[in-house]
């Protein structure tokens, strides 16, 4: 059976992140379901209780959090709500590193800080390698998790 894993990540890294998203035995949902950077774009125009909503929904049903991580991501307000929630939740959490992966313009960038939440609560944090890699490190994390 697939496991449902939540996406967290810079809405203006949708290009890194989709190019691990999509893997075999993971069904992921990508920041609240946003799958690309012009959904997110409009849903900004909505409260930010409603933005907390559609995480929350997008958190349904999920046992792991994967929280993509690059320049500045420790920093977002959403992101910070996205690990509270799964830390609610009980979901497990990991942190990847994704600054190293291209963007649309093939263009890399900075690493960022590891938000403090995720190793203070026993979780892991790896430098994205492959797809291989990454399920392994869900599977940890669940296992982290008890789930």
């Amino acid at each position: 059976m697939a496991r449902r894993v939540f996406f967290s990540f810079h809405y203006q890294y949708v290009w890194k992140v989709n190019q691990i998203r999509n893997m075999p035995n993971i069904t992921g949902t990508a920041a609240a379901g946003f799958q690309d950077a012009s959904l997110w774009e409009e849903s900004k125009k909505k409260s930010d209780k409603a933005i907390k909503n559609l995480i929350d929904e997008g958190l349904k049903n999920t046992s792991v959090t994967v929280v993509c991580i690059t320049y500045g991501t420790a920093n977002r307000d959403y992101i910070n709500y996205e690990i509270d929630q799964s830390l609610a939740r009980g979901n497990g959490l990991v942190a990847v590193q994704i600054h190293h992966l291209k963007d649309s313009n093939s263009q890399t960038g900075s690493p960022g800080a590891i938000p403090s939440k995720i190793e203070a609560n026993g979780f892991k944090s790896y430098k994205y390698t492959n797809k291989e890699d990454l399920a392994r490190w869900i599977e940890e994390a669940a296992t982290l998790a008890g789930k």
